[in-house]
């Protein structure tokens, strides 16, 4: 596994927004978030040691712009350069996550076709009306590998119809003092879909507050996956 960050930086957009995580951490260092820059480890994938052979070992998946968004308009200039690295490194698995999925066709290099099969894309959604916006349109773009992100989950929410053709889905609550709960009835609900349309399924963590059987818990940052995955629920 490995994390490949082109440029950093970027704009709240939605809901699930409002305690993102890279802005809280930025305002602590004093950085400005909202400013979109280029990173110096822009070409990551494709540095060489002296012997010529690739720093980022061959077989691994790289997870791209986690710390941005992969599709964000000021990105537009830089991000023909990050397909022809990915396309050169068809050794790895490139996968990034999206907000911005109605940006997808005016971002994709000229040869994509029917997608790359180095890349999977993850649409996010935090409630219903995003999943309905997102996935609406997500479900018809031409691309290999398709993740479902439903985190920070926010409100219970049916994407049943949307599981065509969608390899995995993912959820997670809200990590903040002031977090939205997580209810894991909505966790359950979620997977019950994804059983349906025989998706696989992972509760990757818990919300910092988390109702279970109509009881509110408050979890510590630090104990949020390992919480989720004691529920032992991934198919």
């Amino acid at each position: 596994m490995a994390m490949w960050n082109p440029w950093r930086g970027c704009h709240k957009y939605s809901e699930g927004c409002k305690y993102c995580y890279i802005h809280k951490g930025d305002r602590k260092r004093n950085v400005d978030t909202n400013r979109i820059k280029r990173s110096s480890k822009f070409n990551m994938p494709i540095v060489k040691n002296k012997s010529g052979e690739y720093k980022m070992k061959s077989g691994q998946t790289v997870f791209l712009c986690f710390s941005t968004d992969f599709l964000i308009e000021e990105a537009d200039p830089w991000r023909p350069e990050c397909w022809k690295i990915i396309k050169e490194r068809s050794d790895l698995h490139f996968t990034f996550l999206t907000k911005r999925i109605e940006r997808f066709m005016a971002c994709m290099p000229e040869d994509w076709e029917h997608g790359y099969e180095n890349v999977t894309v993850g649409c996010t959604i935090e409630n219903q009306d995003r999943a309905d916006d997102r996935l609406s349109l997500f479900s018809t773009l031409p691309i290999k590998h398709k993740n479902i992100i439903c985190q920070p989950l926010i409100e219970r929410v049916d994407v049943e119809k949307y599981l065509s053709n969608v390899e995995l889905v993912v959820v997670g609550g809200e990590s903040d003092r002031h977090a939205r709960p997580l209810d894991y009835d909505w966790v359950l609900d979620i997977r019950e879909q994804c059983i349906r349309k025989n998706v696989h399924f992972e509760f990757r963590q818990c919300g910092s507050h988390f109702i279970k059987d109509g009881k509110r818990y408050k979890l510590a940052v630090k104990d949020l996956c390992s919480q989720a995955r004691k529920a032992n629920i991934n198919t």
